[in-house]
């Protein structure tokens, strides 16, 4: 009876309490087939992953994914993707997406998004590893704000090539889960922020040191820029020297087939060549110095290295051979208008003769490729290759708009200075630029801070550069806060005898006692030290390479100044900084930059590059350069008036220097130097400096010369590229008086000597002329005088010492 009274009573069970452990697990619904044990349903706050969907991957091939990722980044971004990067793409998609991958179009949405974070992060137009941008960050940046192969919340960890993260909103829109991006830039909110230093144009300039800028190569099989994979090192293998000269020759030869006098006609054969376009009444055709084999008595075009041979000849180098150059009775083109050095690409129009009995090379070949062929190429005229302007190289549609890039052409996607490429960041910054330079105020005549100053070989040695500086320092600190400069260049040497240790005349306590006098003159215009950037470029002269050259030219680039001398100029701006925090803790700081020669500064980021190199250029050009015995011109000259890339038949010094150089104030430069030149005669000086300047331009590098006149860190070459052209270029030659020409939409100025050279040595009544970049309405970029877009020119005289 007690065990049906136990088993008739309501059991006793006793309930877990409210804090209670809740079991982790239930036993098995189905135990004979070993189901998995259930997990009871849980009352609270859910996780983070409470509501993920779980998405089970799948192996899809790049083949599969291929129409899609065309439709999407070609068609819509106009983007290529490499074999490599859909491969990855594939596996994320795969991994990420699933099945709905198709059917529920994720996969489309998910390759659109990466589309515009590789567009942001400033990368290449080929979408692959390293091209301005990494794929890999983005993706995994992408990946930890998907749920269920959909994008939600805020993608925040968007990096660039350069590893600085970049936010974006991206919010989940309604059941599709469909990314919508802001009507709104997500930049403006940065803006926004920092609106008081954006303001301040300082606050959007960049200086970039040859040893920080990218190094680019060309790759002449896809057509397009690679960031180099090798380490940089200053004692790299031989076969560096190689690939340098290399890169160097494709980077011409490509930008030469872009001119149209090098692109074959596209129409019919016509009868009347009247009624053809200019560019196809005559192209013209580059033979390979190997194909000259055999071809006794024919006329070609070469292009080539011109270079010294091992015996000595003057010869002629593409990357298929080499041929023996007699230049005799070649022709400069245009008449007088350029140099030609050994270390030049050049274009040689000429005859080639074949010996009976072909004579083996200095390096014991019989001739052929990859050899010194037999015989010699008689030139009948050389001239450079023809220069590209900016806005063609960067693809832009049209050189007189705001700066939009077509869709087509050019190299606009590529970033090659580490600040974005034009594509991906020139609209915004130019947006910027028209809202805090740009800006128009109706009660002043001058809107904004516009000014760079540029004082070139500042001696700190002679007491009277001293005296001048006051006086320009002076001059400047008088005007009002909207009207000081932004930047003041200072360009060395900032010694005149090289320093070569204790036993020197130019000793390291000696060279540091300068730089402390020299912060003592900061010191007394705070003004300027609160307000301006100062950026100081080494010469030939300066410490440390000095010490081992002893004057004589050294290896560039070269690094800049070291920090042992320039405490003390850094202390001075840091007082002054300090004082005005108290003021107005808002503002952007001066600042000094010790930078490396050569180097460049970015104003808006791409939109504004100016390039700063100290080099006496001049008078190496005149102690190596090719005598010819005539100096008119031969063939048609394929260089551009003002950028319109048009060939100029019988075309003579008139037709290429006068109208592709135009010159600032030339009649009231002439005036203060005593020659009264104008634009139909014009002086000594301006036809110097226009053939100084088409000579570097044409070349696109800074030192066009043989390892042995000027030698070149083979790893860090690429920066002494001048492709793209930089909207200004400042040269500064102590060897050249002072100058201000544009060629081909770029501004080239020389500031010549702080001091002039008779007033070197004694108390100087009145100090040389001053350099100031001035950016002027319109303000369609630096470079384009003629339509008064910007006013670079020499300034008067300041007052006495």
């Amino acid at each position: 009876m007690d065990n049906s009274r136990a088993s008739s009573s309501t059991p006793n069970i006793s309930l877990p309490s409210k804090n209670a452990a809740v079991p982790d697990t239930a036993p098995s619904s189905s135990p004979a087939f070993g189901t998995p044990p259930a997990r009871p349903i849980r009352v609270g706050k859910p996780t983070s992953l409470a509501g993920k969907a779980s998405i089970l991957p799948i192996l899809l091939p790049p083949s599969t994914l291929r129409p899609v990722a065309f439709r999407t980044f070609t068609r819509k971004h106009n983007l290529t993707i490499t074999s490599s990067t859909l491969q990855l793409l594939a596996t994320f998609i795969g991994k990420n997406c699933g099945s709905g991958w198709r059917e529920e179009g994720l996969a489309e949405r998910v390759l659109d998004e990466v589309a515009k974070m590789w567009r942001k992060s400033g990368g290449g137009v080929i979408v692959e590893e390293g091209n301005g941008a990494s794929i890999k960050s983005i993706l995994q940046a992408l990946e930890s704000n998907m749920v269920g192969g959909r994008i939600v919340g805020k993608v925040s960890d968007r990096e660039d090539a350069s590893g600085r993260s970049q936010g974006h909103d991206a919010s989940e829109s309604g059941v599709s889960g469909f990314t919508e991006r802001s009507s709104k830039d997500p930049f403006e909110d940065d803006e926004e922020k920092n609106d008081s230093h954006s303001k301040d144009p300082r606050g959007w300039i960049t200086i970039v040191s040859a040893f920080e800028q990218p190094r680019l190569v060309y790759n002449a099989n896809k057509k397009h820029f690679e960031a180099s994979t090798s380490s940089p090192s200053l004692f790299p293998d031989p076969s560096h020297q190689i690939a340098m000269l290399r890169d160097r020759y494709n980077l011409v030869y490509q930008r030469l087939l872009r001119n149209e006098s090098f692109q074959a006609p596209i129409f019919g054969r016509y009868d009347d060549s009247s009624v053809l376009p200019s560019s196809a009444r005559q192209s013209y055709k580059l033979t390979p110095i190997a194909n000259l084999l055999g071809r006794n008595g024919t006329s070609h075009l070469l292009l080539g290295l011109l270079s010294i041979s091992p015996a000595g000849e003057l010869s002629l180098t593409d990357l298929t051979g080499s041929v023996v150059l007699d230049l005799t009775h070649a022709q400069s083109v245009p008449e007088n208008g350029a140099w030609f050095t050994p270390g030049m690409i050049v274009l040689v129009d000429g005859i080639y003769e074949e010996e009976e009995n072909i004579r083996r090379s200095a390096l014991g070949g019989n001739g052929g490729v990859g050899g010194t062929i037999g015989g010699k190429f008689v030139g009948i005229s050389i001239a450079g290759p023809p220069c590209e302007r900016r806005e063609v190289t960067l693809g832009m549609s049209n050189p007189q708009s705001n700066g939009d890039v077509g869709a087509t052409g050019g190299f606009g996607w590529v970033d090659f200075l580490g600040v974005g490429s034009e594509r991906a960041q020139g609209p915004r910054m130019r947006r910027l630029e028209a809202k805090y330079l740009r800006q128009e105020q109706p009660d002043k005549q001058k809107a904004g801070r516009r000014t760079m100053v540029i004082m070139s070989e500042v001696n700190l040695d002679n007491v009277n550069t001293f005296e001048a500086l006051k006086n320009v320092f002076k001059s400047y600190s008088d005007l009002p806060l909207e009207e000081l400069p932004l930047v003041f260049f200072m360009i060395g040497n900032f010694v005149e005898n090289a320093m070569i240790g204790e036993g020197g005349r130019g000793n390291s306590i000696a060279y540091k006692e300068y730089f402390d006098t020299l912060a003592h003159v900061l010191s007394e215009f705070p003004s300027l030290l609160r307000h301006s950037t100062f950026v100081f470029v080494p010469g030939d002269n300066d410490p440390w390479a000095s010490t081992f050259s002893a004057g004589a030219a050294t290896a560039i680039p070269r690094e800049a100044i070291p920090e042992l001398f320039t405490s003390r100029v850094k202390r001075a701006f840091s007082v002054a900084n300090n004082d005005a925090e108290k003021s107005s803790p808002k503002s952007v700081p001066g600042e000094a930059i010790w930078t490396s020669n050569p180097s460049r500064l970015c104003l808006f980021g791409p939109v504004h590059e100016i390039v700063v190199f100290r080099d006496d250029i001049s008078g190496r050009l005149r102690r190596s350069a090719v005598n010819s015995t005539k100096e008119t011109s031969g063939f048609d000259v394929i260089t551009s008036v003002e950028g319109q890339g048009r060939p100029h038949e019988n075309a003579s010094r008139d037709t290429t220097l006068d109208q592709g150089l135009v010159d600032e104030k030339q009649v009231r430069a002439d005036s203060r130097e005593g020659n009264q030149g104008n634009g139909s005669n014009p002086s000594h000086t301006i036809l110097s400096a226009r053939k100084l300047v088409k000579t570097i331009l044409d070349q696109g590098h800074m030192s066009p010369f043989p390892l042995s006149s000027r030698p070149v860190l083979w790893d860090y070459a690429s920066s002494l590229q001048l492709y793209p052209l930089p909207t200004a270029f400042i040269l500064a030659d102590a060897e050249m008086p002072p100058f201000a020409v544009t060629y081909e939409g770029c501004h080239v100025m020389n500031p010549g000597r702080l001091l002039p050279e008779a007033h070197r040595y004694k108390r100087a009544s009145s100090w040389h002329f001053l350099h100031s970049v001035q950016l002027c309405p319109p303000f369609r970029g630096f470079g384009n005088a003629v339509s008064s877009s910007v006013n670079f020119g020499v300034s008067d005289i300041y007052p006495s010492l």
